[in-house]
């Protein structure tokens, strides 16, 4: 492909709405344009490293077995209410109405559809297993769509989904499917962690997800420093601490006026912030709950929903802590407080503790659970970096991550709602055990340009660059364009992706754009390099941005082919 003929308008300043690096990159280097808030175009260069991730996926997909489909977009509102996500979805679902009045919505996800294809086709244990997935658009009305394609309202995504006959034979196509995704995300040449998660809106047991690492990353994720031992932070665990000795004394009432923070009271204490027991009112499901952790831990707030009955963490409003404890937010504590309290575990060995006392400026020092307060004892807090392993004796440290992979046991979560059944071996009806596997494509090429990118702009791995060679002919000179004619028809011949820089541009204008694409091999031909009988070759993938290597013309073809092969080996 010759420049001059493609679309690729790079621009040399980000535009401002640029919230992370891959944003501002993809819109400069002309691979994607925004068209709203949370929905983008993908230009010719964005276009062809879709492609490259789609054929990655399906590639794996196809030889672990799975067979592709394609479902709606379109949905009739019946699905959903059979399994109540009509509702539960709430504002993240595009709703709409036909001319006769009739309700749709846009796919968020794909669950119940695919179920009803099941209960339609499958009959029999002798059907079973079967693995159907797809690659198409979703809709979600994301509250917070500032990503680019890291957090899109409309955005293409793999989504499948196996029908076992039994418990084992759906832990059997989970495996297939983790296996599969770890050759997916090896072959993107993604640094990645698989971590424990929470099944969220999608429902089911075990969860798994596969995250980059990125410091853009919107989830916090730990991960052993001394063996494998990797979750989501909504789903991680730790050690629990011993308790201490002592909490025999009755708490004592301190003045604290105008110090409502754990921040504020720990100073002017004089105390360390775990000796405090931070007390949190949240909306349970049958009233007000008091949750309460250690005053150096954070709130982990799917295990609190979780446990109070409601969809997400509500945290009860100013009038509403008043209301229930009597003071205001800053000084709500567990002792004499009438409602249900759910205690951290780490909060529950907390001895002589410091808490506070129900009423404006007043804190009570000398709190000690099962000694001043009772309550429901379960883990709530967020695990953070230097916490022990659970799994061994090392220690958690803490990473940022882009989730771009989750793969799911959903049991018969939805078979059984939608009354998906298969004859067994007996001859009697059982629910289909199922599983859902989900990754993000568009996602994944914003997640490649987070990891692969320097000051100069993109560089891709081998296996997602929309161009393998890229081709700068300095000046000219008609014999300097003959060679990077031919040399592009024969590395075409030969399977390679090239594109040729033939416009009449300065050479820094080239080396610019060049850079900023991002493709992984740059062939300068010309100046004063041609007239040594030598082309400049650049590895875009080497650490040193600056690093080139000086190749004579007569033997450029065979070194490039080399190239090419030592990359494809590696990825």
């Amino acid at each position: 492909m010759r420049f001059s003929r493609a679309l690729i308008p790079t621009l040399k300043e980000a535009p401002s709405d640029a919230h992370n690096v891959s944003t501002a990159l993809l819109l400069r280097a002309g691979y994607v344009r925004r068209v709203g808030a949370g929905i983008y175009e993908y230009l010719p260069l964005g276009l062809r490293v879709l492609r490259r991730v789609e054929g990655i996926v399906r590639h794996e997909m196809d030889r672990a077995g799975a067979l592709e489909i394609l479902m709606p977009a379109l949905l009739p509102r019946e699905l959903f209410e059979e399994t109540g996500r009509w509702d539960r979805f709430g504002d993240t679902l595009f709703r709409m109405k036909d001319r006769k009045g009739g309700d749709y919505h846009l796919g968020p996800t794909h669950e119940e559809v695919v179920t009803d294809i099941a209960r339609r086709e499958i009959r029999s244990y002798r059907d079973l297993p079967k693995n159907l997935y797809q690659v198409q658009a979703k809709y979600r009305d994301e509250p917070r769509a500032r990503g680019g394609l890291l957090r899109c309202r409309e955005f293409v995504m793999k989504d499948a989904y196996s029908f076992d006959a039994d418990e084992a034979g759906a832990r059997a196509s989970y495996e297939t499917m983790r296996v599969a995704y770890r050759r997916i995300f090896d072959r993107m040449g993604l640094d990645y962690r698989m971590v424990q998660a929470d099944s969220g809106a999608m429902g089911g047991s075990t969860s798994a997800e596969f995250q980059v690492l990125a410091d853009s990353g919107e989830d916090d994720i730990v991960a052993c420093t001394a063996c494998e031992y990797a979750a989501n932070v909504e789903v991680a665990e730790t050690v629990d601490v011993a308790r201490a000795e002592g909490g025999s004394g009755r708490p004592e009432k301190v003045q604290t006026p105008k110090v409502g923070t754990i921040e504020a009271v720990s100073k002017f204490l004089k105390l360390p912030k775990e000796r405090f027991l931070k007390s949190i009112v949240v909306r349970g499901a049958e009233g007000p709950v008091l949750v309460i952790v250690r005053g150096d831990h954070e709130l982990n707030e799917i295990a609190v929903a979780k446990l109070v009955g409601t969809q997400e963490c509500e945290l009860a409003t100013e009038e509403e802590v008043k209301k229930v404890t009597g003071a205001p937010v800053g000084f709500a504590g567990p002792c004499g407080f009438a409602g249900k309290i759910i205690v951290d575990t780490d909060a529950a060995a907390v001895v002589d503790g410091v808490a506070g006392a129900n009423e404006a400026d007043q804190h009570l020092v000398g709190v000690t659970f099962g000694k001043d307060f009772e309550g429901q004892v379960a883990r709530l807090r967020k695990v953070g970096a230097g916490d022990a392993c659970p799994r061994c004796s090392g220690k958690l440290a803490v990473y940022k991550g882009i989730e771009a992979g989750h793969i799911f046991i959903l049991g018969t979560h939805y078979s059984a709602k939608m009354g998906a059944t298969f004859i067994d071996r007996d001859g009697l009806p059982k629910p289909l055990v199922m599983g859902c596997y989900g990754i993000g494509v568009s996602r994944l090429v914003a997640a490649a340009v987070e990891q692969h990118n320097d000051t100069s702009g993109i560089a891709w791995p081998w296996s997602l660059a929309p161009y393998h060679v890229h081709i700068c002919t300095l000046g000219v000179d008609e014999a300097v364009n003959a060679a990077a004619e031919k040399l592009h028809d024969q590395l075409t011949a030969v399977g390679l992706d090239v594109l040729w820089d033939d416009r009449d541009e300065r050479p820094g204008v080239k080396f610019k754009d060049a850079d900023l694409v991002g493709c992984p091999l740059r062939i300068t031909l010309g100046g004063k390099s041609w007239a040594e009988g030598v082309a400049e070759v650049k590895d875009r993938t080497e650490p040193d941005p600056k690093k080139s290597a000086r190749i004579g013309i007569a033997g450029l073809f065979d070194e490039i082919v080399a190239l090419a092969n030592k990359h494809r080996a590696s990825s």
